[in-house]
């Protein structure tokens, strides 16, 4: 089933990859893009993950925060983070249970996140889901205009 466009965001209480504990109730009043990933050091979500590191500052400029999120445990994680450079909180969420409360979950011998954006408002309604990515194309631009069109509704100038 999942969420839908409106819905209010689950809560949610996770370890990043600095061993940090981040709730999305801490971000109240900030756009949140909470981006799920299947798998840590995969072709995929190393592009993706790139793509959001490398426009990070568009999205802090809007006042929006990136966090990524898999299955993936706390260490994975974090090489994953040395790898790349992530200056963003990428989230453990060994089990799934987050995933699943947001209808991202791949279930099986060996879940995993499925590949979802969730554009949370600042009222922690979701405002947009993006579904059917393809991490090679323009998925992180496409977040960052959302957030710019939120953002500017929030600011008219």
């Amino acid at each position: 089933m999942g969420l839908k466009e409106g819905d209010l965001a689950p809560e949610f209480e996770l370890q990043d990859h600095r061993g940090n504990t981040i709730r999305l109730s801490g971000y109240k009043g900030r756009i949140v893009v909470l981006y799920f990933y299947p798998r840590a050091m995969t072709s995929g979500c190393t592009r993706e993950t790139a793509k959001f590191n490398e426009l990070l500052e568009e999205f802090e400029k809007l006042g929006a925060v990136v966090l990524g999120a898999s299955t993936d445990g706390v260490s994975k994680n974090a090489k994953f983070a040395e790898k790349l450079g992530v200056r963003f909180s990428l989230l453990s969420d060994k089990g799934g249970r987050v995933a699943d409360a947001y209808g991202a979950l791949r279930r099986g011998r060996c879940p995993s996140a499925l590949r979802v954006t969730f554009i949370i408002g600042p009222d922690g309604r979701v405002v947009r889901i993006l579904k059917n990515i393809r991490p090679a194309e323009k998925h992180a631009e496409e977040a960052l205009s959302m957030v710019r069109s939120l953002a500017g509704q929030r600011n008219p100038h």
